[in-house]
C-alpha cells in the first residue's frame, strides 16, 4: 500500500477561526480531483472523548457508525466528503494518556521513565498514522484543534515536527489558519497577530507551508507580500479566506484562491480542475429559493447554536432539495406553557423537537408537541423529542395523567419511557449509552416506509431510554403507530400518527447522516410537509 500524504491544519491567533471547514473545503477540493481523501481532528483536551461534555462547553457530540462520540467538526467533514468517518478520526489528549498509561501499567515500557518526548508524542504519531491501515487513502488531513501555543497543543506540534522530519518535506505539508484583524479606527488591517502567531509555531520547530488568512476585508498584494516576507513562505502561499455568507461557498472561495493548487504542488501531486458540479447545484437552490418554511426548533441548549449544528445543516440540505429557504427559529422549551404555547408557535410551518437529556424544560417540549399534534402542523421528535411524543400522547389520548419517563421522574408509576435493560447495571458515563448504527424494520403501510423507499434502514443512536414496551399495544390502539421497530432487542424505533399530515418521532438521530450530496429523507419529507403547510395555512 502507497504511503499517503499528510496535510496538517493549525491554528493560531485566536479559537473558532473555522480550521475545520477549511480542512473540510480543502478535502473536497481534493477529493473533487480524484484523491482518495480523509480527515481527522486532534483535540488537546484531556476528556477521553465530548460524549460527558455539556453542549454549552463544547456544542453537540457527533457520533460515527462505529459509535463513536466526537468532536463536532467530524460532522463537518461528513457533510463536506459524503464518506463516514469513526473513531480513527477523532483522537483526544485524554485517550493518547490514557493509552500510555495503560501500557505502563502492563509494563510495555519495559520499566523506563514515561515521559511527554517519546512516550506521548510517539502515542500521538501512532494514532494519526491509524487511518493509513483502514483504507488506501492518497491523502490525509489532520487538524490540531485549539491554537498554537496552547500548552495543551504543545505534544502535538511536537509530533508533526517529527512527522516532518520522519517522512520528508514532500509527504507532509503544514498549513496554519491565522487572522488577519481589521482595525476600524485606524482603517487598517494588521498583519502582526499572524507574525507572532508564525513565530510560535517555528519556535516549537513546525515552519508553516501555506498561510490561510481569515479576513473581513480583501488582502492586497502588499499585505500578501508582506506576510510571505515575515513568514517565509511564497507569496503564492498566502490565501486570503474572507468571510461569507454560507460555509458551503468556502470551497468555492479556496478553490479561486488556488489553496488546492499550491497545496498539491507542495506534496508533489498532479492537479487537475476539480469537479465541483453537483457542489453548485445544491448551492444554487439554496441560494435561490422558491419560498420560505418557518420552523420551530425546541429545544433546551438553544443559546447555543453549536448544540444542534447538524439539525440545522440538515434544514439546509433538505432546504435546497425542497427550493425553499428553511428559517429556524430556535425556541426554549422552559419559556413555553399552556397559556403562550398558541402565541409562540402560531406563525411556525412546522415544528421539531430537539434531543436532549434531564428533566429541564421537559413540560414545555410536552405541551408544544400535543399543540401541534392537535392543529395538524408538521411535527419531528428526535431522540428525547420521540419520547416527549409518547409522554404527551400518553397523557392526553390515553388519559394516564402521571405518564412520565424515569429519567425525569424515577419514582412515576406510569413509566412510558423507561431504561433500557441493558442500561441498568450501567455505573460509568462516558461511551456506555446505545451507539453508532443500528437495524430498523420499517412498517411496509407506514410513512417512513414511503420516505426511505426501503424496508430495513440503518441509524445512529446515542440513549439510554426507550419506549416501555409493557404500553406499546395500548398506545397503538388510540392511534400512536410504532412504525419502525428493531428485531433483534424490540425496540422501538419510530413512531407515527396515520391521521396527521405528517408526525413522526424518531428514537435514533437522523441528522448524523445528512449531507450535502444525500440530504437525509427524512429532512427533506419534513420539509415538504412544512411546505405544503405554507400553502394552506399561509406563512
Amino acid at each position: 500500500m502507497a504511503q499517503p500524504k499528510y496535510i496538517f491544519v493549525t491554528g493560531g491567533v485566536t479559537s473558532s477561526l473555522g480550521k475545520g471547514i477549511i480542512a473540510a473545503s480543502l478535502a473536497k477540493l481534493l477529493q473533487a480531483q480524484g484523491y482518495k481523501t480523509s480527515i481527522q481532528k486532534l483535540d488537546p483536551y484531556i476528556n477521553i472523548d465530548p460524549g460527558t461534555l455539556n453542549p454549552y462547553e463544547h456544542g453537540e457530540c457527533y457520533v460515527t457508525n462505529d459509535g463513536a462520540e466526537t468532536d463536532l467538526d467530524l460532522g463537518h467533514y461528513e457533510r463536506f466528503l459524503n464518506v463516514a468517518t469513526s473513531q480513527a478520526n477523532n483522537i483526544t489528549t485524554g485517550r493518547i494518556y490514557q493509552n500510555v498509561i495503560d501500557k505502563e501499567r502492563n509494563g510495555e515500557y519495559l520499566g523506563k521513565t514515561v515521559q511527554v518526548i517519546p512516550h506521548i508524542t510517539d502515542e500521538i504519531k501512532k494514532n494519526i498514522r491509524f487511518l493509513e491501515e483502514s483504507d488506501n487513502f492518497d491523502i490525509i488531513i489532520t487538524e490540531i484543534g485549539g491554537t498554537v501555543g496552547d500548552i495543551e497543543s504543545l505534544p502535538y506540534i511536537e509530533a508533526v515536527r517529527q512527522l516532518k522530519w520522519e517522512m520528508g518535506k514532500e509527504n507532509l505539508i503544514v498549513i496554519h489558519l491565522t487572522l488577519i484583524p481589521y482595525l476600524s479606527a485606524a482603517k487598517e488591517l494588521k498583519t502582526k497577530p499572524t507574525q507572532h502567531s508564525v513565530k510560535t509555531l517555528m519556535e516549537s520547530g513546525v515552519q508553516a507551508d501555506i498561510l490561510v488568512c481569515r479576513t473581513e476585508h480583501e488582502l492586497n498584494s502588499d499585505i500578501k507580500k508582506k506576510l510571505a516576507s515575515f513568514c517565509n513562505v511564497n507569496s503564492n502561499c498566502v490565501i486570503q479566506s474572507v468571510d461569507v455568507n454560507t460555509i458551503y461557498d468556502v470551497p468555492n472561495c479556496m478553490f479561486k484562491e488556488g489553496l488546492d493548487k499550491v497545496s498539491l504542488k507542495k506534496l508533489n501531486l498532479k492537479y487537475k480542475e476539480p469537479n465541483l458540479k453537483s457542489w453548485n447545484d445544491f448551492l444554487k437552490r439554496y441560494k435561490n429559493p422558491k419560498g420560505v418554511v418557518k420552523i420551530a426548533l425546541i429545544g433546551k441548549y438553544v443559546e447555543l447554536q453549536d448544540s444542534y449544528k447538524s439539525i440545522l445543516e440538515s434544514f439546509i440540505h433538505a432546504g435546497s432539495m425542497n427550493e425553499v429557504e428553511v428559517k429556524v427559529k430556535a425556541i426554549h422549551s422552559e419559556h413555553i406553557n399552556s397559556k403562550n404555547v398558541n402565541k409562540i408557535l402560531k406563525e411556525f410551518n412546522g415544528v421539531l423537537v430537539a434531543p436532549g437529556f434531564g428533566e429541564r424544560g421537559v413540560e414545555g417540549k410536552i405541551k408544544a408537541i400535543e399543540y401541534v399534534r392537535k392543529n395538524k402542523i408538521p411535527f419531528f421528535g428526535i431522540c428525547y423529542g420521540m419520547q416527549m411524543a409518547v409522554i404527551e400522547f400518553s397523557r392526553n389520548v390515553l388519559c394516564i395523567k402521571d405518564a412520565n419517563s424515569t429519567e425525569v421522574n424515577p419514582k412515576t408509576k406510569n413509566p412510558v419511557i423507561d431504561l433500557m435493560e441493558d442500561q441498568k447495571g450501567i455505573k460509568k458515563k462516558g461511551g456506555t449509552m446505545r451507539l453508532g448504527l443500528w437495524d430498523c424494520k420499517l412498517s411496509l403501510d407506514s410513512l417512513c416506509y414511503s420516505i426511505y423507499q426501503s424496508e430495513k434502514i440503518e441509524e445512529r443512536h446515542r440513549h439510554r431510554y426507550e419506549l416501555n414496551n409493557d404500553y406499546l399495544d395500548k398506545l397503538q390502539a388510540n392511534g400512536l403507530f410504532a412504525s419502525g421497530m428493531n428485531e433483534n432487542t424490540n425496540l422501538v424505533e419510530i413512531v407515527e400518527i396515520k391521521e396527521h399530515p405528517w408526525f413522526v418521532g424518531v428514537q435514533f438521530h437522523p441528522e448524523y447522516k445528512s449531507t450535502v450530496l444525500s440530504p437525509h429523507p427524512l429532512f427533506v419529507s419534513f420539509i415538504n410537509a412544512s411546505k405544503k403547510n405554507v400553502l394552506v395555512n399561509g406563512g
